[in-house]
């Protein structure tokens, strides 16, 4: 049977795409190994969301690439990249066997025994599936309710990538969750897409997140955790959902982008500082224990020393538990990369650091605040060079946010919920003894 082995690149929605595609190889009789150098066939699932994002799918093909020179194996680029750079990335990678784009994952198998003469095969539209070849540990998955966007943020791609917002059918998405559930033992869903508040209303004529969360929450699933609400569709309903139903982690990611009203206006947001504003008190009243987690974008054309120093107040006023932040990059064929106003990538990178730097020192004492504290942790496996456990509070989402270390007397299992004693910190991480 040949081997296929792929590298997943770019957000934890590319890694559903990942996980799809290799349950589509699966089921063509293909086997699926995690290490490349043994496979028939290499397929690196691209991002293209911002220049950093383009620099690492390209390192990644050439690294993979050069392995050529040891053996032979065919080597596929999926994903945004090529659909949307199409044949001007292929001139450039003569190394590349084929070129397909972000709905041709279930056609691969069948592209890859046919040998099509074109090296560039964008042609295909979605094939939602409920099978998956799980690429985390069994503790958590993602879980991709929709794909596309409709949001037209002035600095973004996503919709020319990825076409309009579509939702997946409810019924599905209670399905896979359940199979991941009982099949996998995952306990802990993590609800993506490029705009999770804005779930059903192409396909259903409503806003319809809170009724997902619903029906999700009757599965099995121990834990749902929310990723990417846009802070104007982030209801009352939505804050009682988190609130009152105790499977929904007591978190939330807000992506907010500035706080600045002339900044937010150019970006094409829409909401504003007042909104804003409300809407994190609203939360933290509603919700005192809610951890928030956004992104900024520092360095946006027109981005004035005033208007970076409101941003950089705000983030110590709002004391979000995490942040990330991006220096803007200029993406060609969005409306933003034609306004005035550019600012030169040594200020942009300045003031991300600046901000990083403020955001750490707030982390750290919201971390510090809870030694001594009982968590619920998670225990996702083990931390060889620090020989110890490692798992996450219902504030972690994995991969980005911190974790728990913690210590042991008795014997524990991945996948399993403990109560930790917290003790002390590492950096910005907790670290604790089993109770």
């Amino acid at each position: 049977m040949p081997k296929i082995g792929a590298v997943s690149l770019g957000c934890d929605k590319n890694r559903v795409d990942t996980e799809n595609m290799l349950a589509y190889f699966s089921e063509a009789g293909w086997i699926v190994t995690s290490d490349v150098s043994e496979a028939d066939v290499v397929v690196v699932n691209t991002c293209s969301f911002i220049g950093d994002a383009k620099k690492e799918s390209i390192d990644a093909i050439l690294d993979i690439a050069a392995l050529k020179q040891k053996r032979e194996f065919r080597l596929v680029v999926t994903g945004c990249l090529p659909q949307r750079y199409g044949d001007k990335i292929a001139g450039l990678l003569p190394e590349v066997d084929l070129f397909t784009g972000i709905a041709d994952y279930s056609a691969l198998p069948e592209l890859i025994a046919s040998s099509p003469k074109e090296r560039v095969c964008i042609r295909g539209c979605d094939t939602f599936t409920e099978n998956r070849v799980l690429t985390t540990d069994y503790s958590y998955a993602y879980l991709k309710v929709s794909d596309g966007c409709d949001n037209h943020c002035t600095y973004c791609a996503i919709p020319m990538i990825r076409g309009p917002y579509r939702s997946r059918d409810m019924d599905s998405l209670v399905r896979e969750t359940r199979t991941l559930v009982t099949t996998y033992g995952v306990k802990e869903i993590n609800l993506v897409a490029q705009d999770l508040t804005r779930y059903g209303k192409d396909l259903y004529g409503r806003y319809a997140i809170t009724e997902l969360i619903d029906k999700l929450s009757q599965t099995g699933v121990s834990w749902i955790r929310l990723l990417y609400c846009y802070p104007e569709l982030v209801t009352d309903e939505l804050i009682e959902a988190i609130s009152a139903n105790d499977k929904v982690c007591k978190y939330i990611d807000i992506p907010l982008q500035h706080i600045n009203d002339g900044v937010l206006k150019r970006m094409g947001r829409r909401s504003n500082r007042a909104q804003i504003e409300n809407l994190i008190e609203k939360l933290r009243k509603k919700i005192p224990s809610v951890a928030i987690r956004s992104t900024f974008i520092t360095g946006f054309p027109g981005e004035t020393e005033e208007a970076f120093s409101e941003l950089k107040d705000f983030v110590i006023r709002a004391e979000f538990d995490y942040a990330g932040f991006f220096a803007y990059s200029a993406e060609e064929d969005t409306p933003a990369a034609g306004l005035k106003g550019r600012i030169p990538q040594r200020i942009k990178r300045q003031r991300k650091t600046e901000l990083e730097k403020v955001q750490s020192a707030i982390t750290e004492s919201k971390q510090k605040s809870l030694i001594g504290t009982t968590q619920r942790v998670l225990y996702q496996g083990i931390d060889f060079d620090r020989q110890m456990f490692v798992g996450r509070t219902e504030k972690n989402a994995p991969d980005i946010d911190t974790v728990v270390y913690f210590k042991s007397d008795k014997p524990v299992e991945a996948g399993n919920f403990y109560d930790v004693k917290i003790v002390n910190t590492r950096k910005l991480n907790l670290t604790g003894v089993l109770k």
